[in-house]
């Protein structure tokens, strides 16, 4: 009670809280520094000064003096007022010993223990809180009475007396508990709002922590990859040259002993030539012509040939090495091929003015009619044609080749596009090519595009259960054009749009790919 009596006199009339840098007037009177110089402000030009507190007038503004005193006072009682907040709250009642409070009554402003409690429970019905020994805040800074009630126009806890008097009059009431009670039922929704917002967030940072690590996995598998295929390299290209070297090493050897015979050989025709020169100078007849090893001369010369490089073998050996490295890096290349499935365009929903070839990879526009019967999923109104295959999940890849003039459209829809425009709905993504000008299309949303060349074959990567499309060109650097995010619901189909003078053509299968 004391120290509620204290808090009073060291709070400031104007603000009712305690002083803040407390400064005094002529007549006596103390005000927190910014509340008084707020107070003179409004009196500015009124010609007279006066103290909220005790009206008395001056024609000139007051100097405020501070009031170290009055300043030094408060500091210390609101430290010690900190301190006792933060502190155990002990029994009011047990004064011989120091027993631990579990409540505390705002109405006789005491704590008290178990046995105290239940003694005080017997006698009164008074409004207990959990212990505590500040009271000022639980009391209206106005009638000093409890706070019992709650105004939800202004958004303030009111004692009785503010309910019945004063701005508040007349404004819808609660009392505390039932404003309590929907409080938390408003903080429970906003809670489990933020929890899931705080979910939501934690799940992004995880995929974007997770998009770095498969980055990073990514780096070192291809680094893998590559010094894989160099160790391969260096293996089939000693397997070769151990060959070749064999083969050299034998033709040497048969050259050696050719060069030996033939060494031979010449010795043997030198001395032959001088003999049948020394036969050719000779004068006698019986001499030159009785001579038998003149007719003779030629006939032990023999042919010599020198065994060749077996050049069929080494490209032999060069294409099983080569087949044999592709055969060795399948099963790590970028994409674990499940399945490799050849992609055909539909003729039964093909539009009649939609020519196609016999392959069912290529499409064009046709001036004319092809007269194909009326089905439900024919295209009548555009000149689309669909892929026979879907795509209801996984990751998918193909490539395209389109021409370079008219206008075509390569995209993916569901199939309840309902024959619609490609691009115009929500249920298709296309790029698109009109004149050489390039864009993304999708809900009729226009995104256009500066490939920086004329785009005649393309690359389309489905990502069905990442919720991604994206398109690239191929030509002498691979190039990112386009990538749709979405989140896919139906099976998807390839699909081609062309008008006159373009044709699409696929050039690839489809590579169905593990993630």
């Amino acid at each position: 009670m004391a120290s509620a009596a204290l808090e009073d006199e060291l709070s400031c009339s104007i603000c009712l809280n305690l002083y803040t840098e407390p400064v005094s007037l002529r007549c006596g009177h103390n005000f927190c520094r910014d509340c008084i110089v707020t107070a003179l402000d409004t009196q500015e030009g009124s010609g007279v000064y006066s103290c909220p507190e005790c009206r008395e007038e001056d024609v000139e503004r007051p100097t405020l003096e501070k009031n170290r005193k009055l300043c030094n006072i408060v500091d210390n009682f609101r430290s010690t007022q900190q301190k006792e907040e933060s502190g155990e709250v002990l029994c009011t009642y047990c004064v011989d010993s120091s027993t631990a409070a579990v409540k505390t009554c705002q109405h006789c402003e005491t704590s008290m223990c178990d046995k105290h409690l239940r003694a005080h429970n017997k006698t009164v019905d008074h409004v207990l809180v959990e212990p505590t020994s500040s009271f000022s805040s639980k009391k209206c800074p106005i009638h000093k009475k409890l706070l019992e009630y709650y105004c939800s126009e202004d958004a303030v806890c009111l004692c009785v007396s503010c309910c019945l008097v004063g701005k508040h009059k007349g404004h819808e009431m609660e009392l505390l508990e039932e404003a309590l009670e929907k409080k938390k039922v408003k903080l429970r929704n906003v809670l489990e709002k933020l929890t899931t917002i705080k979910e939501t967030t934690e799940k992004k940072i995880q995929n974007l922590q997770d998009h770095e690590k498969k980055a990073g996995d990514e780096q070192k598998r291809v680094t893998a990859l590559f010094e894989d295929m160099r160790r391969q390299l260096e293996v089939q290209e000693q397997r070769v040259l151990s060959e070749i070297s064999r083969q050299v090493e034998e033709v040497s050897l048969s050259v050696t002993h050719l060069i030996k015979q033939l060494e031979i050989q010449k010795d043997e025709l030198s001395r032959k030539i001088a003999h049948m020169d020394k036969l050719c100078n000779m004068t006698d007849p019986i001499t030159v012509l009785q001579d038998q090893e003149s007719d003779t001369g030629d006939q032990n010369l023999e042919e010599s040939s020198v065994r060749d490089l077996d050049y069929v073998l080494i490209s032999f050996m060069l294409h099983r090495s080569v087949t044999s490295l592709i055969s060795n890096l399948s099963s790590i290349v970028a994409f674990h091929e499940q399945e490799v499935t050849d992609l055909l365009l539909d003729a039964k929903t093909a539009n009649n003015f939609v020519a196609l070839t016999e392959n069912l990879k290529k499409a064009s526009k046709s001036k004319t009619s092809q007269n194909r019967p009326k089905l439900p999923e024919r295209f009548t109104k555009f000149y689309h044609v669909l892929s026979t295959k879907t795509f209801p999940s996984g990751r998918h890849y193909w490539e395209v080749e389109a021409s370079d003039n008219g206008k075509w459209d390569v995209g993916i829809c569901y199939p309840s596009i309902g024959r619609s425009s490609l691009g115009n709905d929500e249920k298709s993504w296309s790029f698109r090519m009109e004149d050489q000008n390039y864009s993304a299309l999708h809900n009729s949303q226009i995104q256009k595009l500066n490939p920086g060349s004329v785009v005649q074959r393309l690359a389309i990567d489905l990502d069905y259960d990442g919720g991604r499309l994206s398109f690239y060109q191929l030509c002498n650097t691979i190039r990112h054009l386009h990538t749709f995010t979405t989140t896919f619901t139906e099976p998807l189909h390839a699909v081609f749009y062309v008008n006159e003078g373009a044709w699409v053509k696929l050039i690839s299968p489809v590579f169905s790919v593990k993630q």
